[in-house]
């Protein structure tokens, strides 16, 4: 592949570009990089000492590293090894086979991020391809190349002593002649000297040390060179690899304040709960200041009730079978033998008494009739969720239940308020009683049966025949037999009456009233033992029908039942008032 100026012009232009554009982009998301900046020119100038600088403008401290800030270097001198391979290995055209050497580098650092870098490395040929007819070989050879670099690096300084950067560099590579170390005449010339572009872009690591030495643990960079193919005799671009580690040595710039002496120890506890039953686990912690991260914290516990567990901050104390009482938690924490290295806290607890259960009864129906039954509901409640068992006692019926549901029959029981207790029970023998009232009413009493009026038969009509019933009376008998045929338990009482006027008007009576009963035996198929007559002692020529449901009881004040055997059942006929 050939690239001409104008490409690699703008290549190189925009890798010169990109350290610009991160080194914006970190100071915008940074607060005070751009004082750092000025602050770190000003620091170089000689003309203003850094003694007088004032407080307010000391750069921003860089992180601590176990209590002091490696800070920003003003140069940093590279010396390591290097190790340069074509990429793939057998290219064509590729003279950087195998080589190794050493390379040295030079960085200015502008800024916290931002510096430019001279890099200077030199390498030795030992071995070349050779491509002989249809075959490659690899053949001993003697040769040496050197590079020439230059450009800008971006570190990413952080809070730690890993410093990654990243650097794109421009510059030219001298190769010398290539021989070979066995020709047939003795060494011959394989590769003439060039001197050609060159050009690296990758990064690296280094580890810092202390303030002025770092180790450079790996520098990793892709290498394009523009040798001349010599099976084409024009100029062509080869892929390279070089790795390089060594020693970094930093020197001036800003050390940076030193982290303030640390305090001595302090360590404070607290349990949570700070009040629990016997049995009850309790939580312990405890926060400890001015710990020095360097050193291992060790923590114990130790309680003066109960039993403790727990081998850092945090620990639990075990109450169980703990007797009523205060206690308190003692906690240590330890990071050596030195004065400042140790420090106690206490925390205290407490162990109260179970707590009694309550219980509330409640009735539904609260009023009931005599023999009915009545739900018991209890609700029981442990302030420490212990386990109840539910007990129940009545004053007057009885009471059936186990649970915190119950019964209550009042069969047997007297009229009047009834007390039920509700009890519970906690497995540690403590109790609570409730009541609930229930009023037992008695039944309600039907109301009596009563005697109802249906109708009334007249015989005033019929001068001539006045025990005879007429269609008017029939109608109404007709009303009194669908009453007892929708009524098959009532009965009825008919009640005979004769004016004073009349002759023999108990006799006649009697007859109107036995003549009515005929009717409704033999017309409507009325039971006559459904059927009472009597003669009544009112002043009319009638007779009155009285329906007697069950229960009820007809009253015959005045009222003479009739012998019907000592009375003709046939109606009088002629037209005197005296029956035949």
């Amino acid at each position: 592949m050939r690239l001409s100026p104008r490409i690699i012009f703008t290549a190189s232009v925009a890798v010169l570009l990109m350290p610009t554009l991160l080194l914006r982009a970190a100071e915008a998301a940074e607060p005070g990089t751009n004082a750092e900046t000025a602050l770190d020119s000003s620091v170089s100038s000689s003309a203003e000492p850094a003694a007088a600088m004032s407080q307010d403008s000391q750069p921003p401290a860089m992180p601590y590293v176990q209590g002091r800030n490696l800070g920003t270097p003003k140069v940093e001198l590279f010396l390591g090894y290097s190790y340069l391979r074509a990429v793939p290995t057998l290219a064509d055209g590729n003279r950087m086979v195998w080589l190794n050497g050493g390379s040295a580098s030079i960085a200015f650092n502008l800024n916290r991020y931002l510096g430019l870098v001279g890099d200077f490395g030199g390498f030795r040929d030992s071995e070349v391809r050779l491509n002989v007819g249809n075959s490659n070989s690899v053949v001993d050879s003697d040769g040496t190349a050197y590079t020439y670099l230059f450009g800008p690096r971006v570190s990413f300084r952080n809070h730690t002593r890993l410093t990654p950067f990243v650097q794109a560099l421009f510059g030219g590579m001298r190769a010398s002649e290539v021989t070979l170390s066995s020709c047939n005449s003795g060494a011959c010339t394989l590769l003439p000297s060039e001197n050609k572009f060159a050009m690296t872009a990758g990064g690296g690591l280094d580890i810092g040390v202390s303030r002025h030495v770092a180790i450079r643990l790996v520098q990793a960079e892709y290498l394009m060179t523009r040798f001349e193919n010599l099976e084409t005799g024009a100029n062509a671009s080869q892929s390279d690899m070089r790795l390089s580690a060594g020693v970094v040595f930093r020197f001036g710039g800003n050390r940076g304040p030193r982290m303030p002496e640390r305090g001595p120890l302090s360590y404070s506890c607290s349990v949570n709960p700070s009040s629990a039953y016997p049995g009850d686990v309790i939580a312990a912690s405890g926060t400890a200041l001015n710990l020095n991260p360097a050193k291992t914290a060790v923590y114990t516990w130790s309680v003066d009730g109960g039993t403790v567990t727990g081998v850092s901050s945090n620990a639990k104390i075990d109450t169980a079978n703990l007797a009523v009482g205060a206690y308190t938690l003692k906690g240590h924490v330890s990071e050596g033998d030195k004065p400042g290295e140790n420090a106690d806290c206490t925390a205290p607890y407490v162990v109260k008494a179970y707590e009694p259960p309550t219980v509330g009864c409640a009735a539904s129906p609260s009023t009931v009739f005599s023999g009915s039954s009545s739900a018991i509901t209890a609700t029981g409640m442990s302030p420490q969720n212990r386990p109840l068992t539910y007990t129940y006692h009545t004053t007057s019926g009885t009471v059936d239940g186990t649970g915190a549901t119950a019964t209550l029959s009042t069969v047997g029981a007297a009229i009047g308020p009834v007390t039920v207790t509700c009890g519970v029970l906690d497995d540690k023998g403590q109790t609570a009683n409730g009541e609930a009232l229930v009023t037992v009413v008695a039944l309600p009493v039907a109301p009596k049966p009563t005697t109802s009026d249906v109708c009334t038969l007249h015989f005033a009509r019929d001068v001539h025949r006045p025990a005879r019933v007429d269609n008017e009376g029939k109608a109404c008998l007709d009303q009194v037999a669908l009453n007892l045929q929708q009524n098959a338990d009532s009965k009825v009482a008919l009640v005979g009456n004769a004016s004073t006027e009349e002759k023999g008007g108990k006799k006649i009576a009697s007859q109107r009233a036995i003549n009515t009963k005929a009717y409704l035996m033999h017309e409507k198929g009325i039971d006559p033992s459904r059927v009472a007559i009597y003669t009544g002692s009112l002043n009319g020529m009638d007779v009155s029908t009285t329906l007697i449901p069950p229960g009820a009881t007809f009253d015959t004040t005045g009222d003479t039942p009739v012998d019907e055997s000592a009375v003709k059942t046939h109606p009088i006929t002629s037209g005197k008032n005296n029956p035949e």
